[in-house]
């Protein structure tokens, strides 16, 4: 699964960060998430892998949105 990560910088800004790099930054956190969310799902859909977004929690992260393949072809790859 791929993930994309939300993190918060010193100055309060968000990035949106994939395999620990950022691409975007100097987000507000409401942009942060609504970018995130939408490169998400775009690279859903053109790869077909899962993909899932995440910003920190107090304890674990928390998934703020996550796009699997559907179940049927899950199904027919096994």
């Amino acid at each position: 699964m791929v993930t994309y990560s939300l993190k918060q910088s010193a100055d309060g800004s968000w990035s949106v960060c994939r395999l620990g790099s950022s691409l975007f930054s100097d987000l507000r956190l409401g942009s942060a998430i609504k970018l995130a969310r939408e490169v998400a799902r775009d690279e859903h859909l053109r790869s077909g892998r899962s993909v899932c977004v995440e910003m920190p929690g107090t304890d674990t992260s928390i998934r703020l949105a996550q796009y699997a393949r559907p179940a049927a072809v899950l199904e027919q790859a096994a």
